[in-house]
């Protein structure tokens, strides 16, 4: 495989993984689209829908555990939260990643721009995070766990963990404060990584070498953007969720379409 091509995956994984620790998602909202474009109108050959997922889905395992383990001296990691939400996307996540291998590429790329497509819509939507202390937060466990497993078997099909998806629902509809989404969310992306990446294992969609090489840039740069967005203004980082995710649904969507 071309070193070049190599190097090129390495820099998408490198800013990937550094948004996914910022604004608390796995990094496939933005690394998907990545590599079915970028290497392309670089002149290589690039991955299909099927690889590209398989690659991203040991990216964002990588990448949120990165995450996981840069919030892990504070008090984000909201564990009543993680372990409904956690289980559920788990479930969901195993039987839209094993599924996966029979949808065609048209499918898949379908299903990522519906995807993107609601957690613009979901982003823009006004929170009410009136509970700022750890102590404080309640939350609904059965809206929870359903939402989680509906996130999961879509997020499972494209290889994403799905937290683009989990933070603004985590925000919007259970009103969890913005730092504790941020942290709980990368834990819950995590769980949820495990059962992508077990499915595109068995479906033989994860390219090895790519794999690695965008693993590696994830150990790299998910703990700096974990710091980083510790510091942050929240509406700044709920800005930039929403300015990646909406540019990438315009994309998808005028690529189907079009």
């Amino acid at each position: 495989m071309d070193i070049a091509f190599l190097l090129t995956v390495f820099i998408i994984g490198l800013a990937g993984s550094f948004m996914s620790g910022l604004v608390g998602i796995g990094g496939a909202i933005i690394n998907y689209p990545m590599l079915l474009y970028i290497p392309p109108l670089l002149g290589f050959d690039g991955f299909s829908a099927h690889t590209a997922a398989g690659v991203v889905a040991a990216q964002v395992l990588v990448a949120s555990f990165g995450g996981v383990y840069g919030y892990r001296k504070g008090n984000y990691l909201y564990k009543p939260l993680i372990l409904y939400m956690g289980i559920a996307v788990l479930m969901g996540s195993l039987i839209g990643s094993f599924g996966s291998q029979f949808f065609s590429e048209q499918v898949i790329n379908f299903v990522y721009g519906v995807l993107a497509l609601i957690a613009v819509v979901m982003m823009f939507l006004p929170s009410n995070n009136r509970n700022a202390e750890e102590e404080e937060i309640t939350f609904n466990k059965w809206i929870a766990s359903i939402s989680a497993f509906i996130v999961g078997l879509g997020a499972g099909i494209v290889g994403a963990g799905g937290a683009f998806l989990l933070v603004p629902i985590m925000l919007v509809v259970l009103r969890i404060p913005t730092r504790v989404t941020i942290a709980s969310s990368l834990a819950i992306t995590f769980i949820s990584s495990i059962g992508a990446v077990t499915g595109k294992l068995f479906s033989g969609d994860i390219p090895f070498l790519p794999a690695v090489v965008i693993a590696v840039a994830s150990i790299i740069t998910s703990q700096l953007g974990a710091k980083a967005g510790k510091t942050m203004n929240t509406k700044i980082l709920q800005m930039i969720l929403a300015l990646l995710i909406g540019l990438t649904a315009i994309k998808v969507w005028i690529d189907i379409l079009f």
